[in-house]
């Protein structure tokens, strides 16, 4: 939420930006040591919301055994925290590892197969239902 910001007051949860304030709902830090802390959670989920702000929703995932996951309403960005595994997406079968980053669009079939022990990963939902249209941006299309 962007409002104009008063000269000399700066509230918590606040900061100003080119002369607006723009309110977050939460924490702007996750830890990923305390986060892994919280899986599975109470009723045994594998994924713990951590932060959300607008149409971001931040998770954490760390499935153990196997990837239970449906297809998904948002478009989602994976970024693989520790372990490996296979990203299997539609007919492609991608092998990943810690640093990675993996995306799938919302309504893809999707799951992590072979994965580690240790294998967890932040997830960011984002965009409207339906995912976003998809574009082809020029650094995709070799145009300068």
């Amino acid at each position: 939420m962007l409002s104009e910001a008063p000269d000399s007051r700066k509230k918590q949860g606040e900061e100003y930006l080119l002369g607006m304030t723009m309110t977050f709902a939460g924490e702007r830090h996750a830890s990923l040591r305390a986060a892994l802390k919280q899986l599975p959670t109470a009723d045994g989920k594998p994924f713990n919301e951590l932060f959300r702000h607008g149409t971001l929703t931040v998770e954490l995932f760390a499935p153990r055994g196997r990837d239970t996951q449906s297809p998904h309403t948002r478009d989602e960005v994976y970024i693989v925290t520790q372990g490996s595994g296979v990203f299997v997406n539609g007919d492609q079968r991608i092998e990943f590892s810690e640093g990675d980053f993996l995306f799938a669009a919302a309504g893809e079939v999707h799951r992590f197969e072979d994965f580690t022990d240790d294998f967890c990963t932040w997830v960011l939902f984002y965009g409207p239902e339906g995912g976003e249209a998809a574009s082809d941006p020029e650094w995709a299309t070799g145009d300068d």
